[in-house]
Protein backbone atom coordinates (compact mmCIF):
# COMPACT_ATOMS: atom_id res chain seq x y z
CA UNK A 1 0.00 0.00 0.00
CA UNK A 2 1.54 3.65 -1.04
CA UNK A 3 1.38 6.49 1.29
CA UNK A 4 -1.67 8.00 -0.31
CA UNK A 5 -3.50 5.01 -0.23
CA UNK A 6 -2.45 4.09 3.31
CA UNK A 7 -3.27 7.60 4.62
CA UNK A 8 -6.85 7.74 3.14
CA UNK A 9 -7.06 4.55 4.02
CA UNK A 10 -6.65 5.23 8.50
CA UNK A 11 -8.50 8.68 7.46
CA UNK A 12 -11.80 6.62 5.41
CA UNK A 13 -11.67 4.43 8.74
CA UNK A 14 -11.27 7.07 10.94
CA UNK A 15 -14.37 8.97 9.66
CA UNK A 16 -16.76 5.79 8.96
CA UNK A 17 -16.03 5.19 13.33
CA UNK A 18 -17.37 8.85 13.51
CA UNK A 19 -20.34 8.53 11.62
CA UNK A 20 -21.33 4.95 13.59
CA UNK A 21 -20.56 7.33 16.96
CA UNK A 22 -22.86 10.23 15.63
CA UNK A 23 -25.38 7.78 14.25
CA UNK A 24 -25.56 6.24 17.46
CA UNK A 25 -26.03 9.51 18.96
CA UNK A 26 -28.82 10.56 17.32
CA UNK A 27 -30.91 7.08 17.31
CA UNK A 28 -30.04 6.21 13.72
CA UNK A 29 -28.82 3.17 11.44
CA UNK A 30 -25.30 4.29 10.83
CA UNK A 31 -26.35 2.19 7.19
CA UNK A 32 -28.63 4.54 6.03
CA UNK A 33 -25.70 7.22 5.90
CA UNK A 34 -23.94 7.55 2.60
CA UNK A 35 -20.42 9.21 2.56
CA UNK A 36 -19.81 11.30 -1.17
CA UNK A 37 -16.24 11.58 -1.52
CA UNK A 38 -15.48 15.35 -2.43
CA UNK A 39 -13.03 15.02 -4.93
CA UNK A 40 -12.22 18.79 -6.04
CA UNK A 41 -8.69 19.17 -6.44
CA UNK A 42 -7.28 15.53 -5.94
CA UNK A 43 -5.64 13.40 -8.27
CA UNK A 44 -7.59 10.39 -10.06
CA UNK A 45 -5.14 8.36 -7.95
CA UNK A 46 -6.26 9.73 -4.98
CA UNK A 47 -10.72 9.09 -6.47
CA UNK A 48 -9.32 5.15 -6.93
CA UNK A 49 -7.71 4.84 -3.48
CA UNK A 50 -11.29 6.46 -1.58
CA UNK A 51 -13.20 3.83 -3.90
CA UNK A 52 -10.80 0.82 -2.74
CA UNK A 53 -11.64 2.05 1.04
CA UNK A 54 -14.84 1.94 0.50
CA UNK A 55 -16.08 4.91 -1.39
CA UNK A 56 -18.99 3.91 -3.75
CA UNK A 57 -19.99 7.74 -4.48
CA UNK A 58 -17.72 10.49 -5.73
CA UNK A 59 -18.65 14.73 -5.40
CA UNK A 60 -16.91 17.05 -8.08
CA UNK A 61 -17.41 20.45 -8.26
CA UNK A 62 -16.48 21.36 -11.44
CA UNK A 63 -18.13 19.87 -14.67
CA UNK A 64 -14.43 20.25 -16.96
CA UNK A 65 -12.29 18.89 -13.21
CA UNK A 66 -14.37 15.86 -13.62
CA UNK A 67 -14.57 15.28 -17.38
CA UNK A 68 -10.99 14.70 -17.23
CA UNK A 69 -10.40 12.67 -14.27
CA UNK A 70 -13.48 10.75 -14.66
CA UNK A 71 -11.52 9.48 -17.71
CA UNK A 72 -8.74 8.41 -15.62
CA UNK A 73 -10.61 7.02 -12.66
CA UNK A 74 -10.69 2.70 -13.28
CA UNK A 75 -12.77 2.15 -9.53
CA UNK A 76 -16.62 2.27 -10.32
CA UNK A 77 -18.27 4.91 -8.29
CA UNK A 78 -21.07 7.07 -9.02
CA UNK A 79 -20.62 10.99 -9.75
CA UNK A 80 -21.98 13.21 -8.32
CA UNK A 81 -22.10 16.94 -9.25
CA UNK A 82 -21.65 19.36 -5.49
CA UNK A 83 -21.07 22.12 -6.76
CA UNK A 84 -22.56 25.54 -9.11
CA UNK A 85 -23.56 24.31 -12.37
CA UNK A 86 -23.53 26.95 -15.25
CA UNK A 87 -26.73 26.59 -17.81
CA UNK A 88 -23.62 26.13 -20.75
CA UNK A 89 -21.94 23.12 -18.77
CA UNK A 90 -25.64 20.96 -19.10
CA UNK A 91 -25.06 19.00 -21.73
CA UNK A 92 -21.53 17.42 -20.78
CA UNK A 93 -23.14 17.52 -17.00
CA UNK A 94 -25.70 15.24 -18.01
CA UNK A 95 -23.35 12.75 -19.92
CA UNK A 96 -21.06 12.58 -16.34
CA UNK A 97 -22.70 12.83 -13.52
CA UNK A 98 -25.34 9.88 -12.00
CA UNK A 99 -26.27 12.88 -9.57
CA UNK A 100 -27.01 16.64 -9.48
CA UNK A 101 -26.64 18.12 -5.99
CA UNK A 102 -26.88 21.90 -7.06
CA UNK A 103 -30.17 22.45 -8.84
CA UNK A 104 -30.70 26.43 -7.83
CA UNK A 105 -33.43 27.09 -10.56
CA UNK A 106 -36.29 26.52 -13.18
CA UNK A 107 -34.23 27.34 -15.97
CA UNK A 108 -31.16 25.24 -14.94
CA UNK A 109 -33.69 21.98 -14.30
CA UNK A 110 -35.66 22.74 -18.15
CA UNK A 111 -31.80 22.91 -19.54
CA UNK A 112 -30.86 19.73 -18.12
CA UNK A 113 -34.32 18.20 -18.83
CA UNK A 114 -33.64 18.84 -22.69
CA UNK A 115 -29.91 17.57 -22.59
CA UNK A 116 -31.17 14.24 -20.29
CA UNK A 117 -33.85 13.31 -23.32
CA UNK A 118 -31.65 13.93 -26.01
CA UNK A 119 -29.73 11.45 -23.98
CA UNK A 120 -32.62 9.32 -23.70
CA UNK A 121 -32.60 9.28 -19.96
CA UNK A 122 -34.01 10.49 -16.83
CA UNK A 123 -31.72 12.64 -14.60
CA UNK A 124 -31.72 12.38 -10.79
CA UNK A 125 -31.08 15.83 -8.86
CA UNK A 126 -31.74 17.68 -5.61
CA UNK A 127 -32.99 20.87 -5.18
CA UNK A 128 -30.15 23.30 -3.53
CA UNK A 129 -32.02 25.45 -0.70
CA UNK A 130 -29.95 28.32 1.13
CA UNK A 131 -31.43 27.24 4.37
CA UNK A 132 -28.78 29.16 6.55
CA UNK A 133 -29.86 32.25 4.66
CA UNK A 134 -25.97 32.95 4.24
CA UNK A 135 -25.45 36.26 1.91
CA UNK A 136 -24.01 35.20 -1.46
CA UNK A 137 -24.28 31.46 -1.10
CA UNK A 138 -26.41 29.73 -4.04
CA UNK A 139 -29.73 27.71 -3.29
CA UNK A 140 -33.42 28.46 -3.47
CA UNK A 141 -34.91 30.70 -0.71
CA UNK A 142 -36.74 28.11 1.79
CA UNK A 143 -40.02 30.37 1.12
CA UNK A 144 -39.51 29.81 -2.86
CA UNK A 145 -38.94 26.16 -2.23
CA UNK A 146 -42.34 24.67 -3.25
CA UNK A 147 -43.02 26.48 -6.07
CA UNK A 148 -40.01 25.50 -8.13
CA UNK A 149 -40.04 22.32 -7.20
CA UNK A 150 -43.79 21.93 -8.29
CA UNK A 151 -42.75 23.18 -11.37
CA UNK A 152 -39.47 20.75 -11.17
CA UNK A 153 -42.47 18.20 -10.96
CA UNK A 154 -43.52 19.15 -14.32
CA UNK A 155 -40.49 18.84 -16.53
CA UNK A 156 -39.59 15.96 -18.09
CA UNK A 157 -36.59 13.58 -17.96
CA UNK A 158 -35.67 14.56 -14.05
CA UNK A 159 -36.65 13.15 -11.16
CA UNK A 160 -36.28 14.98 -7.82
CA UNK A 161 -34.32 12.89 -5.27
CA UNK A 162 -34.25 15.41 -2.13
CA UNK A 163 -32.42 18.67 -1.47
CA UNK A 164 -28.90 19.99 -0.38
CA UNK A 165 -27.79 22.20 1.27
CA UNK A 166 -24.44 24.11 2.69
CA UNK A 167 -24.39 24.95 6.40
CA UNK A 168 -23.63 28.28 7.44
CA UNK A 169 -19.59 28.71 7.81
CA UNK A 170 -19.57 29.07 11.86
CA UNK A 171 -18.68 26.99 14.92
CA UNK A 172 -21.92 28.11 16.39
CA UNK A 173 -23.45 24.87 16.72
CA UNK A 174 -27.11 25.95 17.27
CA UNK A 175 -27.24 27.86 14.49
CA UNK A 176 -25.68 25.60 12.11
CA UNK A 177 -27.96 23.12 13.25
CA UNK A 178 -30.91 25.63 12.77
CA UNK A 179 -30.33 25.07 9.01
CA UNK A 180 -30.23 21.79 9.24
CA UNK A 181 -33.60 21.36 10.93
CA UNK A 182 -34.66 24.24 8.12
CA UNK A 183 -33.99 21.95 5.33
CA UNK A 184 -35.34 18.69 7.32
CA UNK A 185 -38.68 20.64 7.75
CA UNK A 186 -38.81 21.96 4.37
CA UNK A 187 -38.10 18.14 3.15
CA UNK A 188 -41.15 17.02 5.20
CA UNK A 189 -43.54 19.75 3.47
CA UNK A 190 -42.42 19.01 -0.19
CA UNK A 191 -43.28 14.86 0.65
CA UNK A 192 -46.29 15.73 2.06
CA UNK A 193 -47.35 17.49 -1.07
CA UNK A 194 -46.90 14.08 -2.82
CA UNK A 195 -45.59 15.38 -6.20
CA UNK A 196 -45.24 12.96 -9.42
CA UNK A 197 -41.27 12.82 -10.10
CA UNK A 198 -40.72 14.11 -6.07
CA UNK A 199 -38.91 11.96 -3.69
CA UNK A 200 -37.47 13.12 -0.20
CA UNK A 201 -35.23 10.05 0.08
CA UNK A 202 -32.20 12.11 0.05
CA UNK A 203 -31.16 15.23 2.69
CA UNK A 204 -27.38 16.06 1.14
CA UNK A 205 -26.19 18.61 4.37
CA UNK A 206 -23.12 18.43 6.24
CA UNK A 207 -19.00 18.50 5.52
CA UNK A 208 -15.70 17.47 7.17
CA UNK A 209 -16.56 20.60 9.96
CA UNK A 210 -20.15 19.85 10.71
CA UNK A 211 -21.34 16.44 9.52
CA UNK A 212 -21.64 14.99 13.08
CA UNK A 213 -24.06 17.83 13.53
CA UNK A 214 -26.12 16.99 10.16
CA UNK A 215 -26.30 13.56 11.27
CA UNK A 216 -28.08 14.68 14.06
CA UNK A 217 -30.38 16.72 12.11
CA UNK A 218 -31.39 13.69 9.81
CA UNK A 219 -28.68 13.96 6.72
CA UNK A 220 -28.09 10.75 5.03
CA UNK A 221 -25.42 11.90 2.13
CA UNK A 222 -22.85 13.61 4.02
CA UNK A 223 -20.12 15.20 1.23
CA UNK A 224 -16.15 15.16 2.84
CA UNK A 225 -13.55 15.92 1.48
CA UNK A 226 -10.82 17.20 3.95
CA UNK A 227 -11.51 14.75 6.73
CA UNK A 228 -10.56 11.42 3.87
CA UNK A 229 -7.34 13.36 2.11
CA UNK A 230 -6.42 15.81 4.38
CA UNK A 231 -6.10 19.82 3.68
CA UNK A 232 -6.03 20.90 0.47
CA UNK A 233 -2.60 22.59 -0.71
Amino acid sequence: MDTTTDTIARNWAATQERVLQAAGNAGRNPDDIQVVAVTKTRTASEVEAAIRCGANSVGENRVQEADTKKRQVQGNAAWHLVGHLQLNKAAKAVALFDLIQSIDSTRLARALSRHAGIANRVLDVLVQVNASRAPGQSGIEVDGLMPMVEEIAAINHLRVRGLMMIGAHSRDEKLVRTGFSTLRAASEQVDRAGLPNVEMRYLSMGMSEDFEWAIAEGANILRLGTCLFGPRD
